[in-house]
């Protein structure tokens, strides 16, 4: 219990509640983190840690929940507070018994989804930077959308796989790539605040029903990237689909700018995961570069 005291500490000065904690019980957490819910003798919360370092990518994580939440859309976790110790960084989040999704619950998410994105934003980007997994994401303010997709995203991944040692043919058709990115737009997206990291695992409903999204990698951006990642490892049924669409129909050309938008996924699970995606990569290139040929 020892590496809970001083987070225990931090809860209560937060939140000006007396926390006596009971117990600590490790859960599931994905990938990148280790969690546990801290049960209290009247509270319970979900703590993510990780090491000292990282306690500024838990700090972008606390800021981007506090957007949201503030759009008044969609349900995400309260984030209460969020530090480091020597030997530790950590995230405090209201802790959210989960529920069975169902057709309505998913419609929902979806409509909820579409009101997140109609919020109108001044601009591409955000206030900081964050991470995307454990990867570096560099939201600098931008004024054009293709702009901040070729540097900050495909760029920007592209450059970070070169440091990796993939080269050839993903650098110089990845490239090219950059250069065509105006084949694929009719007209500027607008700046929606986004999600950021929208798969099946970031999305639930609660005991009583609502939608809940958590884990972001939140930035003002184009609001197809959220859609389009939502099919890439799938989870997000038919009706979530057609909630959306009742809210903010899709434009066309979504079918082709998926593709775009996912690739940067991809190219970040190639940096993070190793070579077992460079030939989706490329492929996913070759097809994109065939619709502008």
């Amino acid at each position: 219990m020892d590496k809970f005291r001083a987070i225990c500490q931090h809860i209560q000065t937060a939140t000006d509640q007396a926390f006596d904690l009971q117990t600590a019980k490790s859960i599931a957490g994905g990938d990148i983190n280790s969690a546990f819910c801290l049960q209290g003798t009247k509270q319970r919360y979900f703590v993510k840690l990780n090491r000292p370092q990282l306690a500024d990518m838990f700090a972008a994580e606390f800021a981007g929940l506090q957007e949201m939440a503030a759009s008044e859309t969609i349900k995400v976790p309260k984030p209460i507070v969020y530090g480091q110790t020597p030997e530790q960084s950590y995230l405090v989040l209201e802790f959210i018994d989960f529920g069975t999704n169902t057709h309505s619950s998913s419609r929902q998410t979806g409509q909820q989804l579409a009101q997140l994105h109609l919020k109108p934003q001044a601009f591409f980007g955000w206030r900081r930077d964050n991470t995307i997994g454990s990867t570096p994401q560099i939201n600098n303010k931008n004024s054009n959308w293709l702009d901040f997709w070729r540097e900050h995203r495909l760029g920007f991944q592209l450059q970070l796989a070169a440091k990796n040692g993939y080269t050839g043919k993903l650098q110089t058709q990845g490239l090219k790539l950059c250069q065509e990115l105006d084949s694929f737009f009719n007209e500027e997206p607008k700046p929606s605040l986004l999600h950021g990291d929208l798969w099946g695992g970031n999305a639930a409903v609660d005991k009583q029903g609502n939608p809940v999204i958590f884990d972001p990698a939140c930035y003002y951006g184009d609001r197809e990237t959220d859609l389009a990642m939502t099919e890439l490892f799938g989870g997000f049924s038919a009706d979530f689909y057609s909630g959306y669409a009742e809210v903010y129909p899709l434009q066309s050309g979504y079918k082709t700018r998926k593709l775009l938008y996912n690739l940067y996924h991809i190219l970040n699970h190639l940096n993070l995961f190793g070579g077992g995606y460079l030939r989706q990569a490329e492929s996913m290139i070759a097809q994109l570069l065939s619709e502008v040929a």
